[in-house]
């Protein structure tokens, strides 16, 4: 081989070899969308808005990180950490553009058992008088966190290994009645276990299977111990906080800038406590100083690793689980999308970087940012009420159940078998039970000869038309729903409609520019009468949905079918559903805001064609449509072949 051939080979196997310079740029596009959103950031427009709303969130979150470090078991300055840290690795790595990352109050109450079970409080009188380097920290509080970061990087671990195989895509398992109940149940045990500051009980830490119920009959034992001072201040301080909370929403957009309560009632009770020494004068407990500044990165416990799985097989899943929900709702809310394995490698990312910060483990949460304060005295009743008052969001949850009712029945079963076994074992328990029950019932409903494939959609097309002086071509696309429809396959049914319904307008518009120039060209050769001599009018969709083979559904599948009726809409794509069973036609109507000024629903896929025709004013129904230019006249000309309504028959699959 001469020395040319060979360098020609070389060359060649290089460029087989080597990676493009536009396949980089995507892969980093792609894993690091800050990259993608970052060079169109608008200063002009967002930075004043962002800077407002940044400083808020940023104060509320102060608050709430100091009350789910205490939920965690650990020092309350360690959750100003956990509210840092993460927030600013997500806002790299995360999709969710309306989502910040930070202190969450499942993965800290989760967090908390392995603290309390491999650093018990009976130990603190063993280590609290030495003092380690970080922050004057005793050995006591180093522990803890110890402990906590080691079921943070553990999670971590976890969720950027499910990235690598692809498993978010498996999300698809968990349904929204799944999430509902687990994150309602676990709001539930987070209250459960502030009781004792909230009625100022001093009691042991209880968790593990049906430990819900055991606290409860501990605080009934132990109900003379209760603190008349920590009830009334709990009480006072979870009304103002509703109140104020329920005035900003109200006023929000009256007022730009909204009231930071949780901020102003942690002060006053921090006043309150130095002026009145609660902590002597009514054995109420306090948090006392909180250290400046950050300590420098610090390896977690390797060691231990092996003794925190549980809590952080529970972390990442419910975590994720919890964070990918609201993510979804704010992209589904203003139009953009979410990469559900990216969502993993960002959450997986946080926890694992900001363990070697010192944070407890975290999540997303709406209305939730970074921040990082030092301030003096608090009193645990307060925080405990603004946990409380934190989870309203969650535990209004119980309001879904009269929509599963109306909706799907077994839905609302699932909702209530998953919230007790949450309340009764943990939170990834429960999340299991849900997703387990949830295929199983499934499978069990469907019979045996039907399949998920919604591939096999048979399609009829044809055409309307008007007699009037602008006709008005208008194309009806009938789509046969074969199956049931449930979360298995309602997010690839609404992808396969609105694919098609894209499809098709996009071919209707290059239709029309194409009838449109042949006129255009005909009227300058002078060849077309003078009464055809007319733009032709943009040729609309319309689209009827046959359920006739739609057999059952559940939650899952009934927003889906609203979710497409509205995308349709907003496209100018009327959409009409026939042969739908009375269940359906129920479960739609309170599932969605659905069109009140005309019926969508229909007897047949007929009278769906005929509400159309009547709609529109039309004489004829149009078999098909041609725009066919006679060479011999000279003139433009359309066939039509019309079809009589009353005689129309649609084959069912």
């Amino acid at each position: 081989m001469t020395g040319a051939k060979r360098k020609k080979k070389n060359v060649l196997w290089s460029k087989m070899h080597t990676p493009h310079c536009e396949d980089i740029k995507y892969w980093c596009r792609k894993r690091l969308p800050i990259l993608e959103w970052a060079p169109h950031y608008n200063l002009k427009e967002n930075l004043l808005p962002d800077i407002v709303s940044g400083v808020m969130l940023a104060v509320q979150q102060v608050t709430q990180g100091l009350a789910f470090a205490i939920l965690s078991s650990v020092h309350p300055v360690f959750g100003l950490y956990g509210s840092l840290f993460p927030a600013i690795i997500y806002a790299i790595f995360g999709m969710g553009r309306h989502v910040a990352t930070g202190t969450f109050a499942l993965t800290s109450l989760i967090s908390a058992n392995a603290v309390e079970r491999l650093v018990p409080q009976s130990s603190q009188n063993l280590t609290t008088h030495n003092h380690s380097s970080v922050l004057g920290f005793s050995d006591f509080e180093m522990q803890r966190i110890g402990v906590a970061a080691a079921v943070s990087f553990l999670a971590g671990v976890i969720q950027v290994a499910m990235f690598v195989l692809q498993l978010g895509s498996a999300t698809f398992l968990v349904t929204e009645p799944v999430i509902s109940a687990m994150t309602t149940g676990a709001a539930t045990h987070v209250v459960t276990s502030q009781v004792k500051y909230l009625l100022g009980i001093k009691m042991p830490y209880i968790s593990g299977p049906l430990g819900f119920f055991y606290i409860y009959a501990y605080v009934f034992e132990n109900i003379k111990s209760v603190r008349l001072e920590a009830v009334l201040l709990s009480s006072l301080s979870i009304v103002v906080l509703v109140l104020v909370k329920e005035l900003n929403e109200q006023f929000k957009r009256k007022i730009k800038v909204v009231l930071p309560i949780d901020l102003v009632l942690i002060i006053a009770a921090s006043f309150a406590c130095y002026f009145t020494n609660m902590e002597s004068s009514y054995g109420l407990e306090v948090i006392g100083h909180i250290p400046k500044g950050i300590p420098p990165p610090q390896a977690p416990s390797m060691g231990i690793l092996s003794a925190v799985v549980t809590e952080a097989f529970g972390v990442a899943l419910v975590g994720y689980v919890a964070s990918l929900a609201l993510a979804q709702g704010s992209a589904k809310k203003f139009k953009y999308s979410v990469d559900d394995n990216q969502e993993l490698l960002a959450h997986g990312l946080s926890n694992v970087i900001s363990s070697f910060c010192f944070c407890i483990p975290s999540a997303a949460a709406m209305g939730r940012t970074a921040g990082l304060y030092s301030t003096g005295s608090k009193t645990q009743c307060v925080l405990a009420s603004i946990i409380v008052v934190g989870l309203k969001g969650m535990l209004i949850q119980f309001r879904d159940l009269k929509k599963y009712w109306n909706v799907d029945k077994i839905d609302w079963g699932i909702w209530i078998s998953t919230y007790i076994f949450t309340i009764c074992f943990a939170a990834n328990v429960g999340l299991l039970f849900g997703v387990v029950s949830t295929i199983a019932i499934v499978i069990g409903r469907f019979p045996r000869e039907k399949t998920l494939s919604i591939i096999n959609m048979k399609e009829m097309e044809f055409k309307v038309k008007t007699e009037t002086d602008d006709e008005t071509l208008q194309q009806v696309k009938i789509i046969s729903i074969n199956n049931p429809l449930v979360f298995l396959n309602a997010k690839k049914f609404g992808a396969d409609v609105m694919n098609l319904v894209q499809k098709e307008n996009q071919l209707l518009d290059d239709i029309n520019k194409c009838e449109q120039n042949t006129l255009l060209n005909s009227l300058s050769n002078g060849n077309c009468n003078d009464e055809l001599a007319q733009p032709c009018s943009s040729e609309k969709c319309s689209l009827v949905l046959d359920c006739t083979g739609l057999t059952f559904f559940d939650y899952s599948g009934v927003s889906m079918l609203v979710e497409v009726y509205m995308n349709c809409k907003g496209r100018n794509v009327d959409v009409s559903l026939a042969n739908c069973t009375a269940s359906l036609i129920k479960a739609m109507t309170y599932c969605g805001n659905l069109d009140s000024e005309k019926p969508i629903f229909f007897d047949s896929v007929s009278a769906a064609i005929s509400n159309i025709y009547s709609n529109k004013s039309r004489a004829h129904l149009v078999g098909s449509v041609e725009f066919t230019p006679s060479k011999c006249s000279q003139s433009c000309k359309f066939q039509n072949i019309f079809f009589d309504l009353n005689h129309l028959a649609f084959p069912h699959p």
